[in-house]
């Protein structure tokens, strides 16, 4: 699919995710196959520019392209300035986050409570259009609440205001992240315009996707949770799509390998100190299927230095290797 000048190899997408999609992440995923990648998300308030967060957040690869950028706010001038910035600072795509259920940014009516009010959905997406001469894209959902589904409605607007593709999560804002995401909304969404239309949430096999681009006839899948421990679901998307054949699982060696490059990657580009502390989350998810996890996991939270991290790390996958070959 194309989004303005770029061409994307895959239909598999990394969804932005606050605390998570930083860029050691990116990068893992799309050495592993992700065809698109998107900074998380920042604030179109000019004061926090400045801060730590944001400038980790707009950290960027050399080979990250195109670099796409998320912002998020509900002023029209701020978000079409916070998009400007952006650009001079070297991003290729710029995203609106209209889909963030979280209680802190809808209580600012940001993120999925734009969703309410159409005429400003109209407005902030014609003044960030009009602000740069990079393609715009748009994060939604399918509605406010199940009796306020109004995701073909923003699609609409989106389209005429000249947005050039839409990945739309499963859910309601007032679902957040509970029960089950439904398509059939993203599909009547995908036959209401002509602009791309990403389908997301719930998608965490590559049997899954498919079966969901096939239902709503979207142009491309868009994984947020299902990525997190497990990169290898862009690879393993891109393989069924091409072939029909499920790809193989990666191996125990294969998946020490590239946790342990993550794990240097968040030391290198967050210190040592940071860098051990973020990295716990990601072992968890990286190691919670495999036997013996309870008690590692005990283990890994109480250690604070990269030498030791990297070491129990390298044991229990090894420790996995030895109990995998005995029961072969």
């Amino acid at each position: 699919m194309e989004i303005g000048p770029y061409t994307f190899n895959g239909r598999a997408f990394l969804a932005p995710m606050a605390g998570v999609t930083d860029k050691p992440f990116r990068e893992i995923c799309r050495q592993l196959g992700a065809a698109m990648t998107t900074c998380e998300m920042v604030s179109s308030e000019a004061g926090l520019r400045d801060s730590q967060k944001t400038r980790e957040r707009l950290a960027f690869s050399k080979d990250e392209n195109p670099v796409t950028v998320q912002i998020v706010g509900s002023d029209p001038a701020k978000l079409a300035d916070a998009a400007r910035f952006n650009v001079d600072n070297g991003a290729q795509i710029i995203d609106i986050n209209m889909g963030c259920p979280a209680k802190k940014v809808c209580s600012v009516a940001a993120g999925s409570a734009l969703m309410r009010d159409e005429k400003l959905v109209e407005t902030i997406l014609q003044r960030v259009v009009n602000a740069v001469d990079v393609p715009v894209t748009l994060k939604t959902r399918t509605g406010w609440d199940v009796n306020n589904k109004n995701g073909v409605n923003i699609a609409k607007i989106a389209e005429q205001s000249g947005i050039q593709s839409i990945a739309v999560h499963g859910r309601t804002r007032a679902c957040m992240y509970s029960g089950e995401a439904e398509y059939e909304t993203i599909a009547k969404i995908k036959t209401s315009v002509s602009i791309p239309v990403i389908v997301n949430g719930d998608i965490a096999s590559a049997e899954k996707a498919k079966t969901i681009l096939d239902y709503t006839n979207a142009d491309a899948v868009m994984i947020g949770r299902g990525a997190q421990g497990n990169p290898w679901i862009f690879r393993e998307i891109n393989e069924y799509l091409q072939t029909g054949i499920p790809a193989l699982a990666p191996t125990i060696i294969e998946r020490q390998e590239v946790l342990t490059d993550h794990i240097k990657k968040l030391y290198q580009f967050y210190g040592e100190y940071r860098g051990v502390r973020i990295a716990r989350k990601h072992i968890n998810w990286y190691c919670n299927m495999l036997e013996g996890y309870i008690s590692f996991r005990k283990k890994m939270s109480q250690i604070d230095d990269a030498d030791a991290q990297l070491a129990i790390v390298y044991d229990f996958f090894h420790q996995s290797k030895m109990e995998g070959e005995q029961a072969a």
